[in-house]
This record gives C-alpha cells, structure tokens and sequence, in this order.
C-alpha cells in the first residue's frame, strides 16, 4: 500500500463525557495499514494503534523522535518535544547516538537499586503528604492537595534542590502542567525561571557537590552545565506531571473498585488501562519504511497512540475492563525501546507508596461527585484529571 493510500479521517481529540480511550481507535486497528489523519494545526500525520505495530515504530531506527527533522508533528505551542536550540539537554528528543550519552549516564541514577536507596525518601515525603491533606477538613481535591505535591517533592529531592527553594519549584511546574489554569505567557515565563534557577542550582552543586543526582552527574564530566540544566528541567516536568496523573487516576479507579485495594498488581494494570502518554510518543520517519503492511514516506509525520496499544484486544483480553488479575507486563505504557521511560522504576514505587499509605490512613477515603462529573483532561498531550474531590 502507498503512502497516499488511505482517506483522511478527523483526528481523534478527547471530548468531554466521551470514554477514554476514543473508542474510534478501536475501528482504526481494524483497518489495513495506517490510519492518515490531520493534527488541529492541518498538519498531515500517521496514526499507528496496533500493539505490533507501535513496538515497531518505537524500535526502528529509521523512525525518529528529533523535533527538528522535516514532518515531525507539532502539536502547538502548548505540547511537543523542544529542540536542542531551544532546551539543550531535553534528550528525549534526539536519536542514538547522541541520545545514548545521556541515557548512559542517567540510567544508573533510576536504576532498582537506587530507587531501592530513594525509598526512605519516598515513604517520607508520602507520609507529609498524607498528613497535610488529613489535616484538612474531611474533603480536598485529591489532585492539587496530594497528587501533584509527591512526585515534585520526591524528585526534588532526588535532584538536590534545596529545601527553600522548593515551593518556588513546585509553583513553577504547577503553571507549566496545569494548562487550563495558565496563559501561554505565564508557561513561556515559568519556562525561562526555571532555566534560570536550575542553572545557579548546578553552578552550586559544581562548588558543593552532595549526594544527589546533579552533583553525582557533575562529577561524571559527561554532560555540560547547560545540558544537565535541560535535563533537570525534563525530569522535573515530565516527571511530575506524569506521575501525579497515574496517582490521581489509579485513586480514582481503585475507590471505584475496592477489591483491588492493597494488591501488588494493580500498579501495571493503572498504568495499561489509563495509558496516560496516549500522544507522547510523537515520531517522523527519515527513511522509507513500512509500518503495518502501509509505506511511509521520509519526512511523514507518525504519531504512535499509546492508549490503543494498550487497548488492543488481540494482546490484552477485555481491554476497557480493569484486570489487574491480568498479566499487563506487555504495555507500552512507559514507551518501548531505547525511549523507553527512564524513570519508570521511581513511578512504580511512587504509585505504590501512595496507594499503600493513603487508604491504610484513610480507609473511608470517597469520591466527592461521580465519576461520570469529573474534569477528565482533554487537552495536551497527557491524559489526567484537573481535580478529583474527595472525602472522608
């Protein structure tokens, strides 16, 4: 089949009261090929959904996830992967090679045995983090008063910023992931402080290194200042955001289903069935190459869904079920491949400390509206929720 194939079908964006994942990925696996759509800004892009085929897209080196190649997709100012020019160190969007030297050197900082060494810290800034939002009185939103805190708090930590400077780097992030709350002037605005804030953060830890993960990159002399600025950057955000939505989520799936309260098992399954990177993946091919039997041409935009690989029925049984009884392991729900997330090992025991902890300390906890009256996040790049109201 050739690239011009296929008719162009609407892009599938999220609508308010709709099930997530769109259930017209489901049509789209059934198709032959790709399915050839058009993003918001009329750029022309592919649409990749079946679990083979997106492992393929995400393995092949003739596919890439750098920003600056011709017909990589743009989702607008307010999501996409930055350029090297515009955030030197934002790894995620460069191609081995170059890509490996940062791999390398992260790798050992998100490795079990670290995350092993973390979880002191985990438990700790969980256990604040609970407390703080107890302290309330019986109702909170879930999402700003708990979800969002732990994941800045841990890899804050774990980057060696200081206690004092931390509520300034929570408020910034906060600005950067929350875009129904914020202007693109105030994103663009948090963007530049931070850079700057993070940039005297490492021109400190050159001068007084301690036992973090910035001081410990430093001291590898793989990385410049301005890219493991980029980099701390990335980690900050991606992170952040990332996290707080599987927390938000997986709370409010498991008070939805309290069978699954304190099994191990629920971690992979949250992480399959919300798939919450669903438009992460974001690729442009260099090369001719054929994906799932249709040509893609050099300098075609592709965008791998996330969510409808992990909804394909032919890998996982029942997919829109939550199953935790299931085996997830084969989600791609971290990526695939030399992207793969790095830090997926410090999720999973975020998202573990969390459910542990919260419903052993508030084993009446209760959603404050239904599910069906929830802020689910349809726009960006992630899928989430602006606020989840509970009580107890």
């Amino acid at each position: 089949m050739t690239s011009t194939d296929q008719d162009i079908v609407p892009f599938p964006l999220r609508e308010p009261g709709a099930p997530f994942p769109p259930p017209v990925y489901d049509g789209f696996r059934g198709r032959t090929g790709l399915t050839r759509t058009q993003l918001p800004s009329g750029q022309p892009v592919w649409l990749v959904t079946r679990h083979a085929d997106v492992r393929a897209v995400l393995t092949d080196p003739r596919i890439s996830a750098n920003p600056a190649n011709p017909g990589f997709p743009k989702v607008g100012p307010t999501g996409g992967v930055p350029t090297q020019d515009e955030i030197p160190g934002w790894f995620v969007g460069l191609d081995p090679p170059e890509h490996d030297r940062f791999r390398r050197v992260l790798i050992p900082e998100f490795s079990v045995r670290r995350i092993r060494a973390w979880q002191p810290v985990i438990e700790s800034v969980v256990t604040d983090c609970v407390d703080e939002l107890l302290a309330r009185d019986g109702s909170a939103d879930l999402v700003a008063d708990f979800a969002l805190p732990v994941p800045s708090r841990i890899i804050a930590t774990i980057l060696g910023v200081p206690q004092s400077d931390r509520d300034f780097f929570e408020s910034r992030t906060q600005i950067l992931v929350n875009l129904a709350a914020s202007t693109e002037g105030q994103r663009t605005e948090a963007v530049r402080q931070l850079r700057r804030h993070i940039g005297r953060l490492v021109a400190a830890k050159r001068k007084w290194p301690a036992d973090d993960l910035v001081s410990r990159i430093l001291a590898t002399e793989v990385l410049s200042a301005e890219e493991l600025t980029g980099v701390a950057m990335l980690l900050l955000i991606a992170g952040h955001e990332t996290t707080a939505n599987n927390i938000a989520l997986g709370v409010m799936t498991l008070v939805e289903n309290p069978e699954w309260i304190g099994d191990e098992r629920v971690i992979e399954e949250l992480i399959r069935y919300h798939s919450v990177a669903d438009l992460v993946a974001m690729r442009t091919a260099v090369d001719d190459v054929e994906i799932g039997g249709q040509l893609v041409r050099a300098g075609e935009g592709i965008m791998p869904l996330i969510a409808a690989a992990n909804h394909d029925e032919t890998v996982f049984g029942c997919p829109r079920e939550f199953d935790p009884g299931r085996s997830a392991r084969g989600h791609v729900g971290f990526g695939y491949g030399v992207h793969q997330c790095l830090g997926q090992n410090l999720v999973r025991a975020e998202m573990a400390c969390v459910y542990r902890t919260l419903f052993q300390r508030a084993p009446t906890l209760r959603l404050a509206t239904s599910v069906a009256d929830l802020p689910f996040k349809h726009d960006g790049t992630l899928f989430g929720l602006h606020a989840l109201p509970v009580a107890w």
